[in-house]
């Protein structure tokens, strides 16, 4: 479980997140014994990643063997999903397709992706439908408490930085399954 923001504000990015590991609803891994990092930087872009752990893993994986990705706009990071997308399905054959509703028309990458870059945040769903957005977005299981304190955040006077900190560190302070060191990267 996870919590992971980004915030732009006065032409600066940051992403921050929890480093908490957590198996299941029963077990906290102490952060001294395993730390969690959930964003990473891809060049001039930062990628964060909440939902199962084993993404972590694949994506690392998938990154290692393929070209570094743009992921500069909507179109750009919705064409590195569907390649993605299609080597869970022919490399990664334990994935399973799957769907949060029944009769939903579309699979389910069954985690979220938050990426922020010079142009912006970009959070892909689990649907893989990419939104932009211009100020701040939070993803996890604590994303409702971080939305609530960068949206009180935002209108003073705090820079981006501190923002994107503090916004986790509500989410820590209020959800079970977030907790550690609060990591933070600037895009460059």
């Amino acid at each position: 479980m996870s919590i992971v923001v980004a915030v732009t504000k006065n032409n600066q990015t940051f992403m921050a997140s929890d480093t908490l590991t957590c198996f299941g609803d029963s077990q906290r891994v102490a952060n001294i014994n395993s730390p969690c990092e959930k964003i990473r930087r891809l060049g001039p872009v930062i990628l964060g990643s909440t939902g199962w752990a084993i993404y972590d893993d694949i994506l690392d994986n998938y990154l290692a063997n393929n070209p570094q990705p743009q992921l500069t706009d909507r179109k750009t990071i919705f064409a590195f999903f569907m390649e993605f997308w299609k080597a869970l399905h022919d490399r990664y054959t334990f994935v399973n397709d799957q769907s949060q509703a029944k009769d939903a028309p579309f699979g389910d990458l069954d985690s979220s992706f938050l990426i922020a870059n010079a142009n912006g945040i970009f959070k892909v769903s689990h649907d893989m439908n990419i939104t932009h957005f211009k100020q701040y977005y939070a993803i996890g299981c604590a994303e409702e408490y971080a939305l609530g304190a960068m949206q009180v955040l935002y209108q003073q006077d705090g820079d981006a930085q501190s923002i994107a900190k503090q916004a986790v560190q509500t989410a820590i302070e209020f959800d079970v399954h977030c907790g550690g060191e609060i990591t933070v990267l600037k895009v460059q």
